[in-house]
């Protein structure tokens, strides 16, 4: 009995002890992620005492109220919300359309070999032009043309939605982030190991299923990557795209403009919408990776 009285002990301590290393473990995972952010505020609150300039650098808490307040107008332009929403609309149409035109190109470059040596060549004469360079070309093109033109919509509120969609904008944003994700997705497939697909073949599988149970689900990974960077440059290219004439909304128009009236602190709360928002985005899909393709860890 003395010897199960030890042995109960001896566990119930070990166990004491694991769950203390677990409970330590991860107070630190949550801890690390927010030091940094925290030294970013602090080292922010001192500067902007030390320079004590709302020009140069306003304080933490002006910038702070404005987050806070997302719903209040600013300086006639709208409430930051609105101006995120914008910006988040024309952000998902123009990614959402260099990803349905990416996507299956570079699959179908990066299977056949013949139709990567047709359009690589061709493709990769506007690889290294930045998607600013586009804008006179772009103005040329499209003007201020937007879904309003489209659609035959003048009057009413439908009209302030729709005109709010510029195509110069939405073709800014698709150069971005299309040459991303096809890079990734041609990669992807390229690294999809021959045996597999030999093998199906042997195993009597159409094209198409070879396409749809081996191919894809094995490159998916790769895309993910591609959608990922494609998605972060997709927000750099908004700023630029918000410019553009003809733009009155959005979080690139309300920073450009806030600038010019000096209202550094709006550009800042600007900024740290985009940082978040695109934050945001990035972790859904950092949490499809995560779920859905966590076998090529285990793979690796």
């Amino acid at each position: 009995m003395a010897i199960l009285s030890n042995t109960e002990n001896f566990w119930g301590s070990f166990g004491s002890v694991f769950s203390t290393v677990d409970i330590k473990q991860y107070v630190v995972s949550l801890v690390i992620p927010v030091l940094a952010p925290i030294f970013l505020i602090f080292l922010w609150l001192v500067l902007a005492s030390r320079i004590d300039n709302q020009v140069i650098l306003p304080g933490v808490w002006e910038v702070g109220t404005l987050l806070f307040h997302p719903t209040q107008d600013m300086i006639g332009m709208g409430s930051l919300a609105s101006n995120v929403l914008v910006s988040l609309v024309r952000v998902v149409m123009g990614y959402s359309i260099a990803g349905a035109i990416a996507v299956p190109l570079g699959v179908v470059m990066g299977y056949y070999g013949l139709a990567f040596r047709f359009f690589n060549g061709f493709l990769s004469l506007f690889r290294p032009i930045p998607p600013l360079a586009w804008v006179p070309l772009v103005m040329a093109w499209f003007g201020i043309a937007s879904l309003a033109t489209l659609t035959g919509v003048e009057t009413g509120k439908s009209f302030i939605y729709l005109n709010n969609i510029k195509f110069s904008m939405l073709f800014i944003i698709f150069i971005g982030a299309f040459y991303p994700i096809l890079t990734a997705t041609i990669h992807g497939v390229r690294n999809v190991s021959v045996t597999l697909i030999d093998s199906a073949r042997v195993l009597g599988a159409s094209e198409n299923q070879i396409f749809r149970k081996i191919l894809i689900p094995a490159a998916m990974p790769s895309i993910i990557t591609g959608m990922r960077i494609g998605l972060g440059i997709a927000w750099m290219c908004l700023v630029s795209a918000e410019m553009l004439p003809g733009s009155l909304s959005g979080i690139g128009y309300m920073i450009t403009h806030a600038f010019t009236l000096a209202s550094t602190d709006i550009v800042i709360a600007g900024m740290i919408s985009i940082g978040v928002v695109g934050g945001l985005m990035d972790m859904v899909f950092r949490h499809i990776e995560l779920k859905k393709f966590s076998w090529r860890k285990q793979a690796e």
